[in-house]
């Protein structure tokens, strides 16, 4: 297994396969770098060396008790990015993994960065607050997190059918989901709940308008986890010039739903 030290001495578990243009994945909350199953073998069989990580309290990483707000992350990428050397890097950010890459761009910069992913991105901003009318109400936060600390196997079990949108003709085996259930339960806790403390509450909007590199949005029209109209769509009008997709009657798992249409997208977006 590889681990590197991350800038506080939290030892971090990642994957590195092939040897072309490099290819960061970051991963969605609750979940680690196994989320990737179906597009790393794809892209190393094109030529591109595909890196994954497992953030900090998820995965094989150190479980730590700090550290799960996103300058913490942001850096725990910068330290992976650095301890490979890696130039022209493509960022790869699913749900909340994509605001962990709008952060790194922020305080980091984008000299290393060629372009980034922001795939199923729940940026720019949830909160329900005066100047963000659309976001989700307060109330909703804290029942998702009265739900995870009270019966949190049951939380991820109910959502998968949304997660997946299986309602609408998205065919997931039983397996499939219950497999991804239990990386749900194999992280910490504490570091689910204080990742969704920071993933509702940080505000993205004014970084996202400063982004230059080129970046790609892919969406599903049916993200019940992240609803299109106040995450995909806004950030779509907050960076310039970006590239945007969304996918019809996909919900937020599109990464295996919709696996060989994300994996064409990358590859048409990487080849430019």
């Amino acid at each position: 297994m590889s681990y590197f030290e991350s800038h506080d001495g939290t030892r971090l578990f990642y994957e590195d396969w092939g040897t072309g243009a490099p290819i960061v994945f970051v991963s969605s909350w609750a979940l680690n770098s196994d989320m990737w199953e179906y597009q790393i073998p794809p892209l190393v069989e094109q030529g591109f060396r595909c890196i994954t990580l497992d953030r900090r309290g998820h995965g094989r990483s150190d479980r730590v008790g700090h550290g799960y707000d996103f300058d913490t992350l942001a850096d725990d990428l910068a330290a992976l990015i650095t301890h490979l050397d890696l130039h022209n890097v493509t960022l790869v950010g699913h749900s909340t993994g994509g605001c962990e890459v709008i952060r790194y761009l922020s305080r980091h910069g984008s000299q290393r960065i060629a372009r980034i992913g922001l795939i199923a991105a729940i940026a720019p901003f949830l909160h329900q607050t005066d100047d963000n009318p659309m976001g989700v109400p307060e109330v909703i936060h804290q029942k998702t997190s009265k739900a995870l600390r009270e019966d949190r196997a049951k939380y991820f079990a109910h959502r998968a059918q949304g997660f997946f949108a299986m309602h609408l003709g998205n065919e997931v085996s039983t397996e499939l989901v219950q497999w991804m259930t239990q990386q749900c339960q194999y992280n910490s806790p504490m570091a689910i709940l204080q990742l969704w403390h920071s993933a509702f509450y940080t505000d993205f909007r004014a970084e996202m308008r400063e982004i230059t590199v080129p970046t790609l949005i892919i969406h599903g029209t049916a993200d019940a986890s992240a609803l299109i109209d106040i995450t995909g769509r806004r950030s779509a009008q907050l960076i310039p010039g970006n590239t945007y997709k969304e996918y019809p009657n996909a919900g937020h798992g599109l990464f295996i739903t919709h696996k060989e249409h994300l994996t064409n997208d990358l590859l048409e977006f990487i080849r430019g």
